[in-house]
């Protein structure tokens, strides 16, 4: 049954007076929050400008310390090593992880070579406790402050701190084993000192300077090591 005409005409009506008021309220909104709406806007384009800006100023910043870094190296080389530590230590505190932790490692070499050992062992304990610091960092500043304090330290203590890094595959393997052997020595472990002096020769993963003296240690301490070093020479 159709409907009457004057129904239709009635909800045509009715349906373009609804466009026309939602039309009117969307208009009346920006007119009344204009203010609102520009500083929103305003604020969009400053903070995208203002974290462009600073996303292109840490690059340059990271770019001049790296720049700085190289300067000091160079400056090292040339044996000029007076004024290198207050120049290393403005390096590790302005910079970012990478730069930082090269800084500090460079400091401790220079101080080692000014015959401060102490202060050396400070900067890579600094190192090794780091949390923040990429692992290989933090094993090899421990491998370098327990090398330095091993006279101090007792045979358990050295054996405790080496012992995740005295692992066959582990990238340290070698002078974490070789620390921990000396460490079995003191405590009159002679005969696994010598078995893991042998293990270290043997792994073709060790540097070679580490294996030849680990095949010579274990030779000194009883074991017959013809056999590393006919693999040594092959």
């Amino acid at each position: 049954m159709a409907r009457p005409p004057s129904t239709e005409v009635n909800e045509t009506f009715l349906r373009e007076v609804d466009e026309e008021y939602r039309r009117d309220k969307v208009r009346d909104f920006f007119v009344d929050n204009r203010v609102f709406l520009i500083s929103v806007i305003v604020l969009f384009f400053a903070v995208s400008g203002g974290w462009i800006w600073w996303q292109s100023h840490q690059r340059a910043e990271a770019g001049r310390q790296v720049e700085e870094l190289a300067a000091i190296f160079q400056d090292i080389g040339a044996g000029k090593t007076q004024q290198a530590p207050a120049r290393l230590d403005a390096v590790a505190e302005n910079s970012g992880d990478a730069v930082r932790t090269t800084a500090i490692f460079t400091a401790a070499a220079l101080d080692l070579q000014n015959n401060n050992p102490k202060a050396a062992t400070a900067k890579y304990r600094s190192i090794a406790e780091d949390e923040g610091q990429p692992d290989p960092y933090r094993q090899i500043a421990l491998i370098r402050q327990t090398a330095l304090e091993f006279d101090q330290l007792k045979p358990e203590e050295v054996i405790a701190r080496m012992k995740p890094l005295a692992v066959p595959g582990e990238p340290w393997y070698g002078s974490a084993g070789e620390m921990t052997a000396l460490a079995l020595i003191k405590q009159g472990k002679r005969a696994e000192a010598g078995k893991l002096f042998a293990a270290i020769g043997r792994d073709q993963r060790v540097p070679e300077i580490l294996r030849g003296r680990s095949i010579q240690m274990a030779s000194s301490l009883g074991l017959d090591a013809s056999d590393l070093l006919n693999e040594r020479a092959q």
